[in-house]
């Protein structure tokens, strides 16, 4: 029976994904509500946050496509509208002329200053919530998406800190940066330690004191 269906509602679980539901339409409402403000819709205003907040091997058309859950042709699309209102240019890596590259203007980055607080109502409730009801909430919904990222209903991101790849000041003297990711075996510069990443594997151990 379908959660819509209001006799299902008589159950815990059902209440429960009802108000996840409820809470994805306020989001979808705050990113359309900014949108008609600056003049974005909600996948322009969600590529324009990928790119600032993603690690720079993934800022592609590609990777935003995958982000956002569309077509490649779907995600060119987007990042048609924001190259004509001169908020992301695109580039080719030379050493593969078939993946392009995109980067956020300074159009684009001043743009993004004014999208940042756009879920701070939402993050306003659940910080008025009780300390324990707070963990809970983390805990559960931590969980939930586990199980669909497993099933491949969503894709996580987040950052080094608390990945099974990241390997903290193994060599500090680096100029290209004092921090390793084991899974690109490459050395990490401290400011993309906190951009996040679609290879994130979380680690057994507790995360750091990181927001």
């Amino acid at each position: 029976m379908s959660p819509f269906n209001p006799a299902r509602r008589s159950t815990r679980s059902g209440r429960i994904t009802i108000a996840l539901y409820r809470i994805s339409q306020a989001i979808y409402y705050l990113f359309r509500d900014r949108g008609k403000t600056r003049r974005l819709s909600p996948a322009q205003i969600q590529a324009l946050l990928f790119l600032r907040y993603v690690r720079p091997g993934v800022r592609t058309i590609g990777g935003l496509a995958e982000r956002l859950g569309v077509s490649y042709a779907t995600a060119s699309d987007v990042v048609d509208a924001l190259e004509r209102k001169e908020m992301v240019t695109r580039s080719v890596v030379p050493e593969d002329l078939r993946t392009v590259m995109l980067t956020l203007s300074t159009a684009g980055e001043r743009e993004v200053t004014l999208l940042d607080d756009i879920l701070d109502e939402i993050e306003l409730e659940i910080a008025s919530l009780p300390d324990a009801d707070q963990e809970a909430l983390l805990r559960a919904t931590r969980s939930i998406i586990r199980r669909l990222q497993e099933r491949g209903y969503v894709k996580v991101y987040e950052m080094c800190w608390g990945c099974q790849f990241f390997q903290q000041n193994v060599h500090p003297d680096d100029p290209r940066g004092p921090h390793h990711c084991a899974y690109m075996d490459a050395p990490l510069a401290e400011p993309h330690t906190y951009l996040e990443c679609p290879d994130h594997v979380p680690s057994e151990e507790t995360e750091p004191g990181r927001g």
